[in-house]
């Protein structure tokens, strides 16, 4: 297969690019890593899974974030998957310049040592096994080890999911619910 050459000549403007985006809902997770100097947490839109044998996810970050640097050296991650009862902690994840582990929102340390935040709808451990250089961002492939879920919901059900759609968070429920 031969390798496509890209000319940021022919690419959609930025601002073209982010509106389209805009008008896309994403769910909302926090990512914490540490590779050993302390942790960090992030908010992100960009998680998806791509595989469920073996369990892989994936996630971007921008070279922007005050977070990068420690997730392209942490070796495990823990993908923290949020509802309307954590949008506290969306918000903090989100926020610029502020220590995310110094405010109310409670964490402790997995046995493996990774940084959770407690009461969370669920969190996934992780071990990074790729990253790809992709433009201003870097993306990661994650091949999920553990998981928690403290709030589930029925098949086919309303369960107050959080999404980030057009710069503001917004709640799933039932009055969402468009067909089952």
């Amino acid at each position: 297969m031969s390798k496509v050459s890209i000319d940021a000549t022919d690419s959609l403007p930025a601002e073209d690019f982010k509106a389209v985006f805009r008008g896309h809902p994403g769910g909302v997770s926090v990512i914490t890593a540490d590779a050993g100097q302390g942790p960090v947490a992030l908010t992100a839109t960009s998680v998806a899974s791509i595989s469920v044998d073996p369990p892989l996810l994936v996630f971007s970050i921008s070279a922007l974030s005050s977070a990068s640097d420690v997730l392209s050296r942490a070796q495990t991650v823990v993908v923290h998957f949020l509802d309307v009862h954590d949008i506290e902690l969306a918000k903090l994840g989100a926020a610029s310049g502020v220590d995310r582990f110094a405010q109310d929102q409670t964490w402790t340390r997995l046995s493996t040592g990774e940084t959770v935040f407690d009461n969370v709808r669920a969190w996934v451990r992780c071990e990074v096994i790729e990253r790809v250089q992709a433009g201003t961002s870097t993306v990661f492939v994650a091949r999920a080890l553990q998981s928690h879920i403290e709030r589930d919901s029925e098949p086919g059900q309303p369960s107050h999911g959080l999404v980030y759609h057009n710069r503001a968070w917004h709640r799933l429920d039932e009055n969402s619910l468009l067909t089952s």
